[in-house]
């Protein structure tokens, strides 16, 4: 007898069944059910399914991964850090799985942004949206947010290499004056001695000031501003302080700007730039790309959420062979 019933809808029967032994006949309630003895016997003897006992295990494996990441990673980086630990199920399971025990990433607020197209009078759009970069210190991004204290707001300025997605300099401050900018763009310099890289900004103040203009001037940066109004010249700043803010953050307001502080530098240093696994990285963190980048001297493109099958040229297929040869999935020299 066949059953006309799903394996989840026709382990439920035999459960039934199971119960009701010592009131009906056995072979008759099958015969009602439409479900075959022999089958479930075999449930008695064995009632959870191999698939069944892996999907158990599997789900550990996933709330650790899960809760690891502090409830940011969805199905996809949860999948990678399988892969990496040697498991060979598919996202797709995965995705199920999570899907099935309610396991989600807590994503914060959004906004809508607004357009504009007046280009700066005081730096040209160098960068033009040109974000894939072949090499480290090349190409920087720079913008400020605010971050929400009982004491008032704390702003957050941060210096982005596009190479790598790398936080390479911030800095925090009660007040959004010019000093914020300049201090996380002299953390940058004094870790990554730039020569002749752009650093692309918006058009605020702080960007047009005297003191930011002379800055760059003296220490080998070009300067590029946004059109004003255009979020998406600045995409991938933008793309950072929604990730900080749906993945950690998440609406909080903190007591005081010092515990802020320390918030976000546990997020920048410790999870965002040597952990955090990062779409355009093609699942690895900025720290590991940009290690194998600088070992491979290569020149990697934006790869996506798929898996890398073409390369802008040669030495960007040596950057995801060294991530291969270092273990991370999807990372071949193919």
């Amino acid at each position: 007898m066949v059953t006309k019933f799903s394996s989840g809808r026709t382990r439920q029967v035999y459960e039934f069944m199971r119960l009701h032994r010592h009131q009906f006949d056995v072979r008759l309630m099958c015969r009602v059910l439409e479900v075959s003895p022999a089958g479930y016997y075999a449930w008695l003897k064995q009632p959870q399914s191999q698939r069944s006992a892996d999907n158990a295990r599997l789900l550990k494996l996933i709330r650790a991964s899960f809760e690891a990441s502090s409830g940011i990673y969805g199905s996809p980086r949860v999948f990678l850090d399988l892969r990496e630990a040697g498991e060979t199920c598919s996202k797709h399971r995965v995705a199920r799985l999570m899907r099935a025990n309610k396991i989600r990433a807590v994503r914060g607020y959004g906004r809508k942004p607004k357009s504009g197209a007046k280009p700066s009078e005081l730096a040209p759009n160098v960068l033009q949206r040109q974000f894939d970069v072949g090499k480290p210190n090349k190409a920087w991004v720079t913008d400020i947010t605010y971050i929400r204290t009982w004491e008032g707001w704390l702003y957050l300025a941060v210096v982005l290499d596009l190479f790598s997605r790398k936080i390479v300099g911030w800095a925090v401050a009660p007040t959004i004056g010019r000093g914020l900018v300049l201090d996380a763009v002299l953390m940058a310099v004094r870790r990554r001695r730039p020569r002749k890289a752009i650093i692309h900004s918006d058009q605020g103040s702080q960007y047009g000031s005297d003191d930011w203009q002379r800055f760059c001037r003296t220490n080998g940066l070009i300067p590029s501003m946004s059109r004003r109004g255009n979020c998406w010249d600045n995409a991938v700043a933008e793309s950072f302080f929604s990730s900080l803010k749906k993945e950690y953050i998440k609406k909080k307001i903190y007591k005081n700007r010092l515990i802020a502080r320390e918030a976000i530098a546990e997020y920048i240093e410790a999870f965002y730039n040597p952990t955090r696994r990062h779409s355009h990285l093609g699942g690895v963190s900025p720290a590991a790309f940009e290690a194998a980048g600088f070992k491979a001297l290569g020149c990697p493109r934006n790869v996506g959420k798929s898996r890398p099958t073409q390369y802008r040229h040669s030495a960007g297929r040596n950057v995801y062979a060294e991530l291969g040869r270092h273990g991370f999935p999807y990372c071949s020299g193919r």
